[in-house]
């Protein structure tokens, strides 16, 4: 394990989280989006929420090299970041809203709203920004770290 193993754990953190910040505001941005792409039947759809999915980051072929070569067969359980596997969409159905003068509105006077909801949105975004901050102060505490251990070198 090197000496910036914890700051690269962080690191890997911080731009996952910052990915999700990126997506809850493209969600919100887009909660009232009628026409955001065409179907196979030619028709407009409205926007659909998006998901951020994280797994664990895999480590490199040379760590796992570096392990087996110091500690013979024995595999090591540290933890190597967080990346992001995939960002998907939700497949709730939309929200139905009766405006029979929006252009969008079908026979009936309804209109399909996307599938944002915004206390959802907020809560994520919360989520995400504690993550953030907690991964900020887990990388100060190992630079202090650092720095006392090059004082101690002095």
């Amino acid at each position: 394990m090197s000496i910036f193993h914890a700051m690269n754990t962080s690191a890997s953190a911080l731009t996952a989280q910052r990915l999700r910040m990126d997506v809850v505001s493209s969600n919100l941005a887009n909660a009232d989006t009628t026409r955001a792409r065409v179907n196979e039947n030619g028709e407009w759809e409205p926007y659909r929420r998006k998901m951020v999915a994280f797994e664990q980051r895999e480590q490199p072929f040379r760590s796992h090299l570096n392990n087996a070569m110091v500690k013979g067969n024995k595999t090591s359980s540290e933890g190597s970041g967080v990346r992001v596997s995939a960002i998907r969409e939700d497949r709730t159905p939309f929200k139905m809203v009766y405006n029979p003068n929006h252009p969008d509105a079908n026979e009936q006077g309804y209109v399909q709203m996307p599938n944002v909801d915004p206390l959802k949105e907020m809560v994520d975004l919360m989520s995400a920004t504690r993550s953030y901050e907690a991964n900020v102060t887990a990388v100060n505490a190992s630079k202090s770290m650092l720095m006392k251990a090059l004082e101690i070198g002095k």
